[in-house]
């Protein structure tokens, strides 16, 4: 952490920049060392200075989410313990170890090929074919292509890049506002956020224990009834839509576009499948997915740039890296947290709540729609996580149809403005200023929030199929 800081700084500042901040970062080591005596004594209180002051403080400077995690667990175990700090580098370790994690690159890189192949846009132009001439067509399409994307890429950046370059001219050229655009975008990030191979279903499988096969097949229901609820805001907002020089596609055009667009939209079944069927695992099928794509670049769509492979493996790795970075980070904070005993009186908690499983939803809700707004969705699993899928089951809740519900709530606080960092991913993917967004995302946070509730409601819609 002290060499990539190092290095960052050499990169971007100058020299009285430089002198700058290691005088400040010195001063704050000096300081925090002096109030040893004074923290240590504090007990639990820590957790409040260490975990959410200074977390909190790192995160509004700026400080990458992993390094504020980091900093501020090794300077509780430091200063408030008599722990050995070198045990948090074992807790990080144990936290990027798992097998299930291989899947992430593989994932990350699938991504960007479904990108450079064309399959997304294969995908995209057949659903345009079918719904451009009714009235918000195409912001259904959006919705039905963020679906159909997610499944197979599992990194919202890439699903949105590759489907918002595609849609959004012939948008705007129909009358769509720019606000309303990034608004839907950033939605549908949330609303897609457990369909399979989502990573962070498999981030909650090697977390907590529960099959990522039942993950895979829980995931798909949830995201429909989330996917209604923002097509009945859109149906609402264009009900009026001028359509009049919109010239409908003919059926062999249709045809045409679903032919073109068949092994595209097959790759999703595919990955689910054979997950589902015991095929291959988790962190297997992501290969699968791979070499179905690179073929179908090759030779179906006869799109493979071989001089964007270098820079496409570049990002598969950086991103890569910095998720695994984050899981190790946020695990040992977990660690931390638990060995303090505040695990124990979470718990407690929880388990205390009146009304059962229905409140302990609820508060689940609230809770997890702060947390993805501040801690984003992988970090506030591994710390979460593990905490609260025990709970979950001792007031009879099922851990799948819990993940849901979690996943959903993280989802809503990960895209929602002002703090959600998804919902300026996406301003930042359409180059649309996050201002002219902030008042239409309201409607359609309304119905995701409305969709997650009756997704905690009736758990059916997450377990049906198991």
């Amino acid at each position: 952490m002290l060499l990539v800081a190092a290095l960052r700084l050499a990169a971007t500042a100058n020299v009285k920049h430089f002198a700058a901040a290691i005088a400040a970062v010195g001063t704050l080591i000096g300081v925090l060392a002096l109030l040893a005596p004074i923290l240590k004594p504090l007990g639990n209180l820590n957790l409040l200075i260490f975990f959410v002051f200074i977390v909190g403080a790192m995160v509004f400077a700026a400080v990458p989410i992993a390094f504020a995690f980091g900093l501020a667990t090794i300077g509780y175990i430091t200063l408030t313990t008599s722990t050995p700090d070198v045990v948090v580098i074992g807790r990080m370790d144990e936290g990027m170890s798992h097998l299930i994690l291989l899947a992430v690159p593989m994932f990350v890189f699938l991504g960007l090929l479904i990108e450079m192949t064309g399959m997304a846009r294969a995908m995209v132009g057949f659903l345009a074919s079918l719904l451009g001439h009714v009235r918000g067509g195409l912001q259904y399409v959006l919705v039905g292509a963020m679906y159909l994307v997610s499944g197979i890429s599992g990194s919202k950046a890439a699903d949105m890049a590759a489907i918002a370059p595609v849609l959004f001219p012939e948008m705007t050229r129909r009358g769509a506002k720019r606000g309303d655009l990034v608004a839907l975008l950033a939605a549908t990030g949330a609303q897609t956020e457990t369909i399979p191979p989502s990573l962070v279903l498999i981030t909650i499988g090697s977390v907590t224990g529960v099959s990522i096969a039942a993950l895979f097949t829980g995931g798909l229901l949830p995201a429909i009834v989330l996917a209604v609820g923002l097509c009945a805001v859109v149906w609402w907002r264009y009900r009026g839509e001028d359509l009049s020089h919109v010239q409908r596609a003919t059926r062999r055009e249709i045809g045409r576009s679903f032919l073109i667009a068949i092994p595209a939209i097959a790759l999703p079944f595919v990955i689910r499948a054979a997950v589902v069927e015991g095929v291959a695992t988790a962190t297997e099928v992501s290969t699968i997915g791979i070499v179905y794509c690179v073929l179908a670049g090759l030779f179906v769509y006869r799109r493979f740039d071989w001089r964007r492979l270098y820079p496409i493996l570049v990002e598969t790795a950086a991103l890569s890296g910095a998720i695994l970075f984050i899981i190790g980070t946020a695990t040992g904070m977990a660690w931390a947290l638990t060995q303090s005993g505040f695990s124990a009186s979470l718990a407690n908690f929880m388990t205390s709540l009146p009304g059962g499983a229905p409140i302990f939803l609820i508060v689940t809700i609230l809770a997890f729609v702060v947390l993805g707004s501040v801690l984003e969705g992988i970090p506030a699993i591994v710390l979460f996580g593990p905490l609260l899928f025990p709970i979950a089951r001792q007031v009879g809740v099922h851990e799948v149809h819990y993940a849901m519900v979690v996943v959903l709530a993280m989802g809503i606080g990960l895209f929602a403005p002002p703090f959600g960092v998804g919902y300026y991913a996406a301003c930042a993917i359409s180059r649309i200023h996050p201002d002219e967004g902030m008042g239409p995302i309201l409607a359609y946070m309304l119905a995701l929030l409305l969709g997650t509730v009756i997704v905690a409601a009736v758990p059916w819609i997450s377990i049906g199929f198991l």
